[in-house]
């Protein structure tokens, strides 16, 4: 039996997806390509719009095990990691395992956690491992984190301090459904359970390794390599921006252009992969002089500008 091929996967996958959560396969795409790269996701936007379902329904096509966190001002970190609990009946503490400990996890609303909860998954996001009560722990392969963070409530929250953006593999925006998508998010909901519980794995965590290592043999051309190069290093230069794009931006270019290329069937990255990611993977990568803020320039706006000068336009690509 031919084994499943990466553009397999995903289109498997991304149907089985849309089942629950509709006309948001762009959404779905880019989710992919972080799973495959082993990086984390942050989707930022407004409550209601199928964040959490996302997640879960992502956890459940692929055959893992998902879990949540509800972030709140009180979440202490062994909320998070686990704690040592005493056994009468032995004499002995036996360790209670955190939710971190899945394949999974649904971070809800991160920036209603402490700085203090928030530190406590950096490590797991880094390094896929976890320290409690100075033991490292290491954390289930693969190790998927899909954070949400409301962008227009700031009562009650923490920023995410940059170390922790930069974490993050791509930052997502999934907006409001289109109005036939809304109308059969409606129909589909007029029953007792969510229709999430009716979905079933169409893959394995197995086939999910396998591809993570396969990805690392398609080709990326010198010329779209010293392209990302100079994509990060404009973001840099650029006066209008007080933080410019780390290492771990180039290295997520370099890799989530070979995921996409692979999951659109082909052995070879183009700039076309690198144009629809640079919004995603350098969104929370940079930051605004609050002097150019007050004049409506914006993280994206200098990306989009960046990217039109760096990456050649559609029609001039391939000659």
């Amino acid at each position: 039996m031919t084994p499943m091929t990466a553009q397999d996967w995903a289109r498997e996958v991304t149907r089985n997806v849309e089942k629950v959560i509709y006309g948001k396969s762009e959404v779905v795409e880019m989710l992919l390509v972080s799973l495959l790269c082993g990086g984390h996701a942050l989707l930022e936007d407004v409550p209601g719009v199928g964040k959490t379902i996302l997640a879960r329904a992502l956890a459940v096509s692929v055959g893992g095990e998902f879990r949540r966190i509800q972030c709140t001002p009180d979440l202490l970190p062994a909320d998070v990691l686990g704690v040592s609990v005493y056994n009468p009946k032995t004499g002995a503490f036996d360790f209670k395992q955190g939710p971190v400990v899945t394949n999974v996890l649904l971070v809800d609303e991160i920036n209603r956690a402490t700085p203090r909860t928030q530190s406590a998954l950096l490590e797991a996001m880094g390094e896929g491992r976890i320290s409690v009560e100075g033991r490292p722990m290491a954390l289930p392969d693969p190790f998927f984190l899909v954070a949400t963070e409301n962008p227009v409530e700031f009562e009650g929250t923490f920023p995410l301090p940059e170390a922790q953006k930069d974490r993050f593999f791509l930052t997502l925006r999934m907006g409001y459904p289109a109005p036939e998508a809304e109308e059969e998010v409606m129909v589909s909901q007029r029953r007792l359970k969510h229709p999430v519980t009716d979905l079933a794995p169409v893959t394995d965590l197995e086939v999910l390794r396998r591809l993570r290592r396969e990805i690392l043999s398609v080709g990326v051309p010198a010329a779209l390599k010293e392209t990302v190069l100079n994509l990060v290093e404009e973001t840099r230069k650029d006066p209008r921006l007080q933080l410019g794009a780390s290492p771990r931006a180039s290295m997520a270019l370099y890799k989530g252009a070979q995921a996409l290329a692979a999951i659109r069937g082909r052995a070879e990255a183009e700039v076309a992969d690198v144009r629809a990611l640079c919004a995603a993977i350098l969104l929370k990568r940079i930051s605004v002089k609050p002097e150019h803020l007050l004049k409506g320039i914006t993280e994206e706006k200098v990306i989009r500008q960046i990217a039109e000068r760096i990456l050649p336009p559609p029609e001039r690509e391939g000659r």
